[in-house]
């Protein structure tokens, strides 16, 4: 491909560029200094820019619930890996939660610990969530100063003993202090509410390499009295909050209840509850294990119904790796084995594949992988008009491929997609005009850099 660009100026030109209105035309897009400057109709397009064929130009992606793990638990994932994965995947910014690095992101000096252990590392923009613990609420103001873009908390044992959960009492605390701050609580919606006599007595004679055990063991009434519990918290304090990877389609009608009264709740999905089924999950495959579970499919197609009436905000992936040992591939046991799905890299393929199944189109997409992610954390990512800033992709939206775990960039090539047709590739990915991906691969050094717009840093 031709470079078709000075120093400080680059044109695209697409024959389909997803324009603010989902329309696809025929457009040249002028960017200089990080930003779109210029859009022109195509048959303008000046002169050695760079022609984008029948690729679809359209905004990056936006992955507001990443764990990259660095600090302390970098063999797990890392800056590195992870935000390569994320440019070939069509990602220029993620937001990274709080846990699982060590230390925890729950103090001003722990978010410090984490913004110095990405020099030199980054290939896209990161922004940082912090995390609610009992105990804590006197850190929250100073880190959302220093550029924190919100707070997440659990309502069930997190996995990792120095992140332990809150409850109502904790919540009472900490949302006023949030909502003074500007800045919204995330919440892993699970009460670990307790199970029937007949469920606790099929839990301990079922086999652990069976799924269907460890579906079973959490059930969607923990989210739904989750959600219901938060919906409550969010009237009454007022506080902005977001319920992180929503699997349960029984607690939609929660959502959809706060808000019709205004209230500042929403809610997310992930890839894996939109394109996978417990049915489909192998006996033994730990690769398909996080928390909420994968769930049937009938519940799937609910959550494709909230997705296009607005009930469910966006997408976002949920990447949480571990080191391959603790996914006890080689005993295939589902209760023991850690929660959390790698899917960083595959994020926009595996949901385009399973939206245009069902008649949605690239806006939707876009909307629902970019703009709902960004408007939560506070970033400015959004439609390609002039003045926007210049994180694009270009996607070849019918290009099938099978998932070759060799092909991941992040540290672990453990996904439960492996070996999965997918429709959709990313074949070029500019992060404020600049190339990151090029034909497919990673070119040049990082360019990335933390996004901290409430402490001055440059956005």
């Amino acid at each position: 491909m031709a470079t078709g660009h000075t120093p400080d100026t680059l044109t695209l030109r697409a024959r389909r560029t997803l324009g603010p209105d989902g329309a696809l035309t025929d457009a040249a897009v002028t960017v200089q200094g990080g930003r779109v400057t210029a859009i022109t109709p195509g048959a303008q397009a000046p002169a050695g820019a760079h022609d984008l064929g029948d690729a679809v130009l359209m905004p990056a992606i936006v992955d507001t619930h990443v764990h990259v793990n660095e600090p302390g638990r970098t063999a797990w994932e890392g800056w590195a890996t992870a935000t390569r994965a994320a440019a070939l995947g069509g990602v220029t910014t993620l937001v990274d939660m709080p846990l699982n690095s060590i230390p925890v992101t729950t103090t001003l000096d722990a978010l410090h610990a984490k913004i110095a252990a990405t020099a030199g590392k980054l290939t896209v923009d990161v922004g940082f969530w912090g995390g609610v613990i009992p105990g804590n609420t006197a850190e929250l103001a100073p880190m959302a100063a220093a550029g924190t873009r919100g707070f997440k908390c659990f309502l069930c044992p997190s996995g990792i003993d120095e992140f332990p959960e809150v409850g109502r009492a904790e919540l009472a605390e900490a949302m006023p202090a949030l909502k003074a701050c500007g800045v919204p609580l995330l919440v892993h919606a699970e009460i670990e509410l307790p199970l029937s006599a007949a469920a606790q007595a099929a839990q301990a004679s079922a086999d652990v390499r069976d799924y269907r055990t460890y579906l079973h063991s959490r059930p969607p009434e923990w989210e739904d009295a989750a959600v219901a519990l938060i919906a409550e918290l969010v009237e009454a304090t007022g506080c902005p909050a977001h319920i992180v990877h929503l699997s349960s389609a029984g607690a939609l009608d929660t959502v959809r209840r706060a808000k019709a009264k205004g209230l500042p709740l929403t809610a997310e999905t992930c890839p894996h509850y939109l394109c996978l089924t417990a049915e489909e999950v192998p006996a033994g495959d730990t690769a398909f294990k996080c928390a909420p579970p994968i769930r049937p499919s009938a519940n799937r197609e609910r959550l494709w119904a909230a997705l296009a009436d607005g009930t469910l905000d966006f997408v976002v992936t949920d990447h949480s790796p571990c080191i391959p040992g603790l996914k006890q591939l080689d005993t295939g046991d589902f209760m023991g084995a850690w929660g959390g799905i790698a899917s960083l890299q595959l994020g926009l393929a595996s949901v385009w594949t399973e939206a245009r199944r069902r008649g949605h189109t690239l806006a939707d997409v876009s909307r629902w992988m970019t703009a709902g992610p960004a408007a939560l954390a506070g970033l400015p990512h959004g439609p390609i008009t002039v003045g926007a800033r210049a994180d694009l992709i270009a996607f070849a939206p019918d290009a099938d491929f099978v998932v070759d775990p060799a092909a991941l960039a992040h540290r672990h090539p453990i996904t439960p997609y492996a070996g999965r047709a997918l429709t959709g590739q990313v074949q070029h990915t500019w992060l404020r005009g600049q190339p990151i991906v090029r034909d497919g691969r990673l070119t040049g050094a990082p360019i990335g850099r933390p996004c901290l717009s409430r402490s001055g840093a440059a956005l």
